[in-house]
């Protein structure tokens, strides 16, 4: 067997190649089809092999690819920016162009800190986060995220910042409903602050919909409206981890559009360009940037490839297409149709536990028992049986945690491109419901 050189996921596992994408399909090597439903790492927001995205790569490279950041500004750079101020809500006007979510993430943290050394108040530097999270796997964007099989290698490294419960409805730990809770799990978050005192808390950060560390745990009405409240009387920042959930991904530009609160500084990826080229963005409000302007004027943060023309051209195309195409208006429409099929498979099965989400961002937990919502056995592997099997019946679906601290539960994402049509969706659902049906096969003898 020939040596291999490139570092894989699993070192012992063998990966099949990739030969070419298409719409909603990947195709490997030998030919094999795959509906793409996870859009990669809920990423390929458009589908593959868009021709007009491939258009705009082309006419970038060939002016110009590449100027650093603190020499020359570009037309796609400013271009990009503007298109965003123009798309998200409310006085998030400025935009700070970086290459990946983590790097967003901690372009967030350092811009909040700034924030309050800017207003001469600089022992605002805690950061406090949710368990059940994920923000990154740089150090600072680790030590947010509550998500224990990423953290626990570099423990010593980490702060520990999240202290605070997700909203998590399938396993309230106060045993309410969601719609009479009142969200009432928020008061974890003024704990929180009251222990660590607001003059040392600079911001709180959560995705709005948690992703891989989660399975898209969602909220009820009124969650973040109360979040907005504390961290306001508290002159806390509010920063959305929209990495996984922005720019149509759950229906709307920006995920916490379904609700009524406003964040000061919000990160985006995956979907802002859509897979086609590397670039993620930290968006800030007016109000954050206003003492910034006034005093140092700079935000110490950047990278080599930051704001790059060629993957702004790239973001700038794939943000027209999604306006051009009405793709926000399509994944709330397609998500609600692809939420209740699977609430039907449900139903039908013994293993899942809960369907839960928005848009084009789904969650399915498994467990052994649907009453008790007991979990499977780690031994059972059964996150990984549920991918891999998929993948055989010609189906991508993504990996998640879940269970009580995220850690003891089986769970994964389906998150198609939002340019899939109905004859797709139900073919999405029919490839699931096979894998589903031969998974139960395989465990329930065991159980």
């Amino acid at each position: 067997m020939e040596r291999e050189y490139l570092i894989k996921p699993m070192l012992d596992e063998s990966y099949k190649k990739v030969s070419h994408g298409q719409g909603v399909y990947l195709y490997d090597t030998a030919g094999k089809k795959y509906l793409d439903g996870s859009s990669g790492a809920v990423t390929c927001s458009i589908g593959h092999g868009v021709g007009e995205i491939v258009e705009a790569m082309v006419e970038q490279a060939r002016e110009v690819s590449f100027v650093y950041r603190s020499q020359f500004s570009s037309y796609a750079a400013e271009g990009l920016a503007k298109k965003l101020a123009e798309m998200t809500p409310g006085d998030l006007n400025w935009t700070f162009l970086v290459n990946s979510g983590s790097e967003a993430i901690e372009t967030a943290m350092k811009t909040a800190i700034q924030y309050y050394q800017e207003k001469n108040m600089p022992k605002k530097t805690k950061i406090i986060s949710r368990w059940m999270s994920y923000h990154g796997i740089t150090i600072g964007a680790l030590s947010l995220s509550g998500y224990p099989e990423r953290r626990f290698r570099f423990q010593q490294l980490l702060e520990a910042n999240p202290v605070v419960s997700p909203a998590y409805c399938y396993r309230c730990p106060y045993g309410l409903k969601p719609s009479s809770c009142k969200a009432k799990c928020t008061g974890e978050l003024e704990t929180a602050i009251r222990r660590v005192g607001a003059d040392h808390v600079a911001a709180f950060v959560a995705e709005p919909v948690v992703g891989a560390a989660g399975a898209a745990i969602t909220p009820p009405e009124g969650y973040y409206e109360k979040i907005r409240d504390i961290c306001d009387r508290n002159d806390i920042l509010f920063i959305a981890d929209e990495v996984m959930t922005g720019i149509g991904r759950t229906g709307k530009t920006l995920a916490m559009e379904h609700w009524g609160a406003l964040p000061d500084i919000v990160a985006l990826g995956k979907g802002l360009s859509a897979g086609y080229a590397p670039v993620a963005a930290t968006i800030i409000s007016d109000k954050v940037m206003r003492p910034i302007q006034q005093g140092s004027k700079l935000i110490m943060s950047g990278h080599t490839y930051s704001a790059n023309p060629q993957s702004a051209a790239v973001s700038l195309a794939v943000l027209h297409y999604i306006e051009k195409n009405q793709l926000n208006t399509a994944a709330s429409e397609k998500g609600k149709t692809l939420f209740k099929q699977l609430q039907k498979l449900q139903k039908k099965t013994e293993i899942i536990g809960d369907v839960r989400g928005k848009g084009l961002l789904i969650g399915i937990e498994f467990v052994m028992d649907q009453t008790s919502k007991q979990p499977f056995p780690k031994s059972y592997n059964l996150t990984s049986r549920v991918i891999k099997k998929a993948q055989q019946n010609g189906l991508l679906v993504y990996p998640s945690a879940a269970g009580i601290e995220g850690g003891d539960g089986d769970a994964i994402l389906i998150a198609p491109p939002l340019t899939i049509n109905d004859e797709e969706l139900s073919e999405l659902v029919q490839l699931f419901s096979k894998t589903i049906a031969e998974i139960e096969a395989e465990v329930l003898p065991m159980s």
